[in-house]
């Protein structure tokens, strides 16, 4: 993952569920994206054990103004949010575990 450095902002309105207490895992795919099934799959997993951290997947065909709003150009895209919905950083592409609990732990770490 990569730390972003001219970070959006996105707010709860962006959003279908509210931001996360630390951090909010924002995937963005496509319906037949099959690395964007496994990026799910990890994104639970640290979901699962890094309380205060929230997952939100998002279709691009759903989303396209947001999309183009946060530039992604491919799927999946994560951009991981810190508690105020600020970009802190993104991966194109499938991360792995290790790449995204380390993003999670640098953004609750401020």
């Amino acid at each position: 993952m990569t730390t972003t450095h001219h970070p959006s902002r996105l707010t709860p309105a962006d959003l279908p569920v509210p931001l996360g207490a630390g951090a909010t895992l924002v995937q963005f795919s496509s319906t037949f994206c099959a690395p964007c099934r496994a990026t799910r799959r990890v994104l639970e997993r640290v979901v699962a054990t890094a309380p205060g951290v929230r997952h939100v997947e998002l279709d691009v065909a759903d989303v396209p103004h947001l999309g183009a709003r946060l530039g992604i150009e491919v799927t999946p895209t994560v951009v991981v949010l810190d508690a105020d919905g600020v970009e802190r950083a993104r991966a194109q592409g499938a991360p792995t575990l290790a790449q995204a609990r380390a993003a999670v732990r640098a953004v609750m770490a401020g």
